[in-house]
Parts: C-alpha cells; structure tokens; sequence
C-alpha cells in the first residue's frame, strides 16, 4: 500500500556494499526553485554521490521527472546512470539509452496549453516533451486553478494519460510513466541485479519507487514530512550527509 503522511521512522542505516541506490534528485538531492532550470549542483553533493556510487561498485542511478539532458548538465563532466521523465526514459550504467516517442496527442496539446497558463500570474508550463507540467511555486494560492486547467486537458486527451501531482506542480504525463518501472528495469541488470534496492524520494512522485523497492527487498527512504517510507531523512543536507557515509539508527 502506498503510503502519504508524516509517519516516519528513523534515519536509515550507512549504506552496504549489497545496495543499490536509487535516488529522486529535486527536493531530495536539491532544493526546489521556482525556475528548474536555476537549480544547481554544488560541489560537495556532486563529492557525495560519486562516493555513494564507488562505494557501491556503480550501483547508483538518479530518477527524476526532469529530461535527462537536464540531469546531465547538473553533474557534468559526469554522466551517471538516469531514469528521466519519471521512467519514460533511461540511460543504462553501460550508456545504453532509452526513450520513448512524445505522444502525438500531447504535442498537439503543448500550445493551447501553454497559452492557458501563460494567461495566470506565477504560473509556468514546463514542455518536457513527453510529458507536460504546470509549474505553480511562484503563485501557491493558484494549486486549484492549476489542477483545473490539468484536468481539462486531461479530459480531453482521454485515455492513455493521467494526472502526476507533486510539490507545487501538476504533470500530465503517459499512463505508462511511473518510477516503479525505472527501479524494476534497472534491477534486471549488472550492477544492480541480486542487490537490496533502496529508493530515496520527496513526494509523492515517488511512492512508486519506494513500491518498487520494497516489492524486490528493499526499502524507502522518505525526505521531509510530505510522504512516508520505512526510513527518513528530516531534508537535502541530511541526504548529502547521509551519502558522505555518516551513520544512522533505525527506530
């Protein structure tokens, strides 16, 4: 059962060499801004995972919602194994790429939409390509205009997309797209198959990770109050502390 709330456990344990790592990168490894693309990776976290994925022989892959193109320019000159577009599209730890084709129906979509959103103050339409969302951190109050424009337009793409609501944001996304698919496909191959997955994530994006994990043996771990998992860290800086190796007890 998914669980969404504030009831936590306690820091997970320093990670083992039989782990894998799965990891949500905005309000997990990051801080939200109200412009994505003004997120920036600092020094010591790029450190922090690159010592995680040693540790673990390669077993350590990003998840995000973002592009992967994206992901890639936060951690140049690195290139790490990522699931982009919360698993419509994966890069292997051996380079091996996978995309899905943009839904033709939603590219006719992205214009009237754009247009909709650009008309509210504080709101901005992200255009991933394959998926689409409605940016409200600037305008909080704006949530249920936001949901409003999401659902219109979900109504009339009909079947074959949903809804994917996260922190200050609202995708429309394929129904296929989900996270649990991303650590699934990941643990099917070297170096993560045969290895405890642990999926680390912020919203509710990502239940299905900390599914995912727990159904192949492992466990979540939650950041922040806003989702629950078998473990939490209270937010970023604990999670970069957290892959620094520093040590943890379970409650």
């Amino acid at each position: 059962m998914m669980r969404v709330g504030k009831g936590l456990l306690g820091h997970p344990p320093p990670l083992r060499k039989e782990d894998a790592l799965f990891l949500d990168f905005d309000g997990t490894l990051v801080e939200f801004a109200d412009d994505p693309t003004d997120v920036r990776v600092d020094p010591a976290l790029r450190r922090a995972v690159e010592s995680a994925a040693a540790r673990l022989a390669g077993a350590l892959a990003l998840i995000s919602g973002r592009p992967i193109e994206q992901i890639d320019r936060c951690f140049a000159p690195a290139r790490l194994p990522v699931a982009g577009l919360h698993g419509l599209e994966r890069r292997a730890s051996d380079g091996t790429r996978f995309k899905a084709e943009p839904a033709p129906a939603l590219r006719a979509a992205a214009t009237g939409l754009r247009a909709t959103v650009q008309r509210e103050r504080g709101m901005f339409l992200e255009d991933k390509g394959a998926t689409l969302a409605i940016h409200f951190r600037a305008a909080p109050h704006q949530r249920q205009v936001a949901r409003d424009m999401a659902e219109a337009m979900l109504a009339r793409l009909g079947a074959g997309f949903r809804l994917l609501p996260g922190s200050d944001v609202i995708e429309l996304v394929p129904s296929a797209a989900g996270k649990d698919a991303a650590v699934r496909a990941f643990m099917r191959e070297s170096p993560y198959a045969g290895r405890r997955p642990l999926f680390v994530g912020d919203d509710v994006t990502d239940l299905q990770g900390f599914e995912a994990a727990r159904d192949l043996g492992g466990c979540g771990v939650a950041v922040g109050g806003r989702v629950s998992a078998d473990y939490r860290l209270a937010d970023v800086a604990a999670v970069g502390r957290w892959l620094s190796g520093s040590r943890g007890t379970r409650q």
